[in-house]
């Protein structure tokens, strides 16, 4: 079994900030955040 390590990287709150009618609360980046860090991803861009 290989050793190589999968890093992920999500782009929601960036690029769900600049959809039309899309507009996060900083509480909902929060939340959005803390969501994406359970689940293990190590690079969230906002």
């Amino acid at each position: 079994m290989s050793k190589e390590r999968i890093y992920l990287f999500d782009t929601t709150l960036r690029d769900g900030q600049q959809t039309p009618g899309v507009d996060f609360s900083v509480e909902d980046k929060i939340v959005i955040a803390r969501m994406l860090d359970e689940f293990g991803f190590d690079y969230v861009e906002g």
